[in-house]
This record gives structure tokens, C-alpha cells and sequence, in this order.
């Protein structure tokens, strides 16, 4: 079995994807900053890449603790990153 995300195909058979990002979005420059660190990391490894990154956090240790910048902050945030990269989908390696 096979999933195609972007374009990306993922499958056991298949190379390597790294699915990967900080936990929650702190920051645009936090979110950026990651976001190019990965794909400078996986480009020189010759994988994929899918970058993940929370926009609300809800399964927290405290009730109390920061859920994070919310969903059109969010959305808007990861939207910039797409368009950075050209609005191309991370494909190294493939």
C-alpha cells in the first residue's frame, strides 16, 4: 500500500520521509527557521521531507499551559512556508 502526499509517495517499500517540525508553531521566524534547517537537512540526506507543525495543542500536561497561536495565525504561518519554498511540496531525493 502507498499514500501520495503532494508529491510524495509514501509506502514501506518506498525511500525514507521525514515527517517532521516542531511540536507547536512558537513564532513565523521560529516556524520559518525550522522549516528551512529541515529542508536543508533531508536535501543533503537525499530523503523527503513533510513539515509538521501544531497550530493548537490541546493535549497538554496543565490546563493552564500555552495551547499555541491559533488556527488562522496558524494557517497563515504555514501558507508563508509554502510560499517561500515557491509553493512546492519538499520532493527531495525522489
Amino acid at each position: 500500500m502507498t499514500v501520495v502526499i503532494g508529491g510524495l509517495t509514501i509506502g514501506n517499500d518506498l525511500p525514507f520521509v521525514l515527517i517532521g517540525g516542531p511540536c507547536q508553531i512558537e513564532s513565523e521566524a521560529h516556524a520559518l527557521e525550522m522549516a528551512a534547517a529541515l529542508v536543508e537537512m533531508t536535501r543533503a540526506a537525499g530523503i523527503g521531507l513533510i513539515y509538521k507543525s501544531s497550530y493548537d495543542k490541546a493535549n497538554r500536561t496543565s490546563a493552564n499551559a500555552a495551547r499555541g497561536i491559533g488556527m488562522a495565525r496558524g494557517l497563515e504561518i504555514l501558507a508563508l512556508g509554502h510560499e517561500e519554498r515557491g509553493g512546492q511540496d519538499c520532493q527531495h531525493g525522489q
